[in-house]
């Protein structure tokens, strides 16, 4: 099969993804074999390959955001059948007995396991995944469509959860990538007001397209104080900023796996009254199924750019420059 491999991680501007022959994998215990369809480029993905995440194992075949059909399921296997078109998320498995797994938070257990940092993705012709950790994408979305469901969905709507944004109210987003374009159209759905702070002009375009009230630039002040904001972009200086434009007792969520060092903050300008920061780590499978419930709900309509599996490199450094409006993705199978 080909596979886009990462032997050693380095600068996406170098091209070190390295197209590569390899044999098809076999599912075992419990598993189940996806021939790849689609595959998303995601932001973690550029962290992978440019050596930012720890615990990475190499090679890698980067890739976490897998949309395919089952064509073999190893012994065990009850849940899914051959035949099934299946997405591989981030999360890919978890000890099941530690406290964070007992208590519904999976998503913090300290032996999770990640697609495409740990074991290989779906930057190739098929990819593997324990049954359970497969999920079942609904009929009304196309397969490049539903990659970015995979993990900007899920992370976007797990960020909105966490800055107990409700209904009717003012969310800001700063930046707006993959995740933040699937998030505002849940925060729509919901009758929230979206206030969107970002730099690329494309992207201020497809925010106001998509229905926010108002866009602005990355650290620009919003008009109206906000009830909740998330931080999509992975850029620590706009910490303050948007703790600044937050109502009181409002909540900032942090939602990239990656950022860089944040400024020092003055407790009585940017957290005094009760604002909150929050970080989101990773997801549950709850997280997913509520996700894509939800996203057939609305519906979801994500905008996908599409590279093929060879332009993998491409698609990477069109992503950092941001280049992409929407999610690009690797159509692997047509």
């Amino acid at each position: 099969m080909r596979a886009m491999v990462l032997s050693r991680c380095g600068p996406v501007e170098n091209a070190p993804l390295r197209l590569q022959e390899r044999p098809v994998p076999k599912p075992g215990a419990g598993e189940v074999r996806v021939r790849v369809r689609a595959c998303g480029v995601c932001r973690t993905d550029l962290h992978v390959v440019e050596g930012e995440l720890s615990d990475l194992r190499l090679p890698i075949v980067p890739g976490h955001q897998v949309v395919g059909v089952v064509d073999e399921v190893g012994s065990g296997v009850t849940r899914i059948s051959k035949g099934e078109r299946v997405g591989i998320a981030w999360l890919r498995g978890v000890c099941g007995r530690c406290v964070f797994c007992r208590s519904g938070r999976e998503n913090l257990c300290e032996s999770a396991q990640f697609t495409g940092l740990h074991a290989d993705g779906g930057y190739a012709d098929y990819a593997v995944v324990v049954e359970s950790f497969a999920y079942r994408i609904p009929a009304l979305f196309g397969d490049a469509e539903a990659t970015p469901l995979l993990c900007a969905g899920i992370i976007g709507y797990r960020a909105l959860k966490r800055s107990a944004i409700r209904p009717g109210e003012r969310l800001g987003l700063y930046g707006f990538g993959g995740s933040a374009h699937i998030a505002i159209q849940v925060a729509r759905h919901w009758g929230c007001e979206v206030y969107v702070c970002t730099r690329e002009a494309s992207h201020r375009a497809l925010a106001r397209e998509l229905g926010a009230v108002w866009v602005g630039g990355a650290t620009e002040p919003p008009p109206v104080k906000l009830h909740g904001a998330i931080l999509f972009a992975p850029a620590g200086d706009i910490v303050p900023a948007a703790l600044q434009a937050l109502e009181r007792g409002g909540t900032l969520a942090l939602a990239g796996i990656h950022m860089s060092a944040l400024p020092a903050l003055d407790y009585t300008r940017d957290l005094f009254g009760e604002r909150t920061l929050q970080s989101v780590t990773a997801n549950t499978r709850e997280d997913a199924t509520e996700l894509f419930q939800v996203a057939a709900e609305v519906p979801i309509r994500p905008r996908v750019e599409p590279f093929g599996l060879e332009e993998a490199n491409r698609a990477l450094q069109a992503l950092k420059a941001g280049a992409i409006k929407g999610s690009g993705v690797l159509v692997v199978e047509g």
